[in-house]
Parts: structure tokens; C-alpha cells; sequence
């Protein structure tokens, strides 16, 4: 069988010794889809509007990785010192993204950052800092003290949701690395995983063949078996979304 392709969006870097304009993505993205036997393809921001149908036509499921805050202004959110690593590029470019890849019926997954895109393109909100705007938020945050990987908190998964099936458990356990969150949930959305105090962590979209967002890491996780079931899903769902354009 042929191995799908999957886009990874990506980020803008200056190269650490001439400071030269990079685009990049973590290895821990790569290294997840490969694992399951998919082919990852890095996206570059610059991409031209004119060609992105010719390059999403070519591939079979987008992530939408993570990374720095969102512009405040795109979602009418609070400012707050906190605020980081904003970059007018990527989100112009993702956000435009995510509606083209709903229209064409793609497999897409949003992870952190990535859960956020999808969130604001489609019409929620954020909290711009959960530990100031959430009344008793636990602490979501980079910890640099604490792996990547480490077990921050439990998530309760919707029974009977896409998320629950793919787990087999209603209960899950993961990392954290954000200080933003989704204060309104898209109305083209719905929330499947919650943590305890009541931040939505995952999201899905109803009537699309794999719609899903979630606000932790898995891809930091990767000897966890039960996380590394949604990457594995994932990778069917742009198998069969293959296979089925192939079919056209």
C-alpha cells in the first residue's frame, strides 16, 4: 500500500549561526508519522496562494502543529503580557488553511497551537492566559523543569466520541505545554475531552470523515501506546481519503 502523505504546517526560524530565514517543524512531528508508516511533507508558509490547490490536491491529511500565540486581534481576545511568539505569516496562512482543507473533506488534526488555529478559523475564542482568565485553571504551561512528555493531568474523553473509540477508554492522561486555551468553543465545533478544571482539550467536527483538535502533545509522547493510537488512526483516515480520491 502505498504510504500517505501528510502536511505539516510549519514555522518561521532564523538559521542559528547567519541568521538566514528557515521554515521548520519539529522532528517529534516527523518522527510520529513515520512511525505508523506515513510519508510527512513540511509546508512552507510562503507557499503561493495560486499553488496551494495544486499542493493540497497531492496530499491526504494536514497537521496543524504547534507553536507560538495566535495574534490577539484575531479573536478579539484580552492582550496580556504573557502573549508570545506571534507571527502575522503563519496565521494568516493557517487560518485561510483550515477552511480549504474542511471544504475538500481532508483528514486534519490539530495539535496545541494547532487546536487553536482550528478554533479561531472556524469562529471561537481564546484565553489569552488560562491561569489569569480560568477560575481555578490548573497550571496548562511549559514546565522546563519537567519533560516533555511528562503526565500533567487526566482529559475525560465524550463517551461514544471519535476520540474515545480511538483510545478505548473515556479516560486519558497528558502532557501540557500551553498557557492558552479556547475560551468559546466554534459553533462548527464540538468538545470531546475535557481536563478537570474544565478547559476544552479536544475538539471534533461533526460530519467530517477526521476532523479533530487537541490541546496537549502526543507527539512528545511517543512510549505512550494510548497516545500514539491517534496517530495511527490519523494515519488510516488519510489512507483512506486516498484511496478514495484515487477512486474518483
Amino acid at each position: 500500500m502505498t504510504a500517505p502523505l501528510i502536511g505539516l504546517t510549519t514555522r518561521n526560524l532564523p538559521h542559528p549561526t547567519h541568521n538566514w530565514p528557515m521554515v521548520a517543524s519539529p522532528k517529534s512531528y516527523t518522527q510520529a508519522l513515520i512511525k505508523t508508516g506515513a510519508l510527512p511533507v513540511l509546508i512552507p508558509l510562503n507557499t503561493p496562494p495560486e499553488l496551494l490547490p495544486d499542493l493540497l490536491a497531492r496530499l491526504d491529511a494536514i497537521i496543524f502543529t504547534g507553536g507560538g500565540d495566535i495574534q490577539t486581534e484575531r479573536f478579539n481576545g484580552r492582550p496580556h503580557e504573557e502573549v508570545y511568539g506571534v507571527d502575522l505569516e503563519r496565521d494568516a496562512f493557517e487560518l485561510a488553511l483550515v477552511e480549504k482543507v474542511i471544504l475538500l473533506g481532508m483528514p486534519f488534526l490539530g495539535i496545541c497551537r494547532g487546536f487553536q488555529v482550528v478554533n479561531v478559523a472556524l469562529g471561537g475564542t481564546l484565553y489569552t492566559h488560562i491561569l489569569d482568565q480560568l477560575d481555578g485553571a490548573l497550571d496548562h504551561s511549559f514546565n522546563p523543569a519537567l519533560p516533555t512528555n511528562h503526565p500533567a493531568h487526566s482529559v475525560a474523553l465524550k463517551p461514544g466520541s471519535r476520540l474515545a473509540e480511538i483510545y478505548g477508554t473515556e479516560t486519558i492522561t497528558v502532557n501540557t505545554l500551553h498557557h492558552q486555551g479556547a475560551e468559546t468553543i466554534s459553533p462548527r465545533l464540538e468538545t470531546i475531552g475535557t481536563a478537570p478544571d474544565g478547559l476544552a482539550e479536544a475538539v471534533a467536527m461533526p460530519g467530517h470523515p477526521f476532523g479533530i483538535a487537541v490541546q496537549w502533545h502526543p507527539e512528545w509522547m511517543p512510549e505512550d501506546e494510548t497516545q500514539q493510537k491517534l496517530f495511527a488512526a490519523f494515519r488510516q483516515a488519510a489512507a483512506d481519503y486516498a484511496a478514495s480520491k484515487r477512486a474518483e
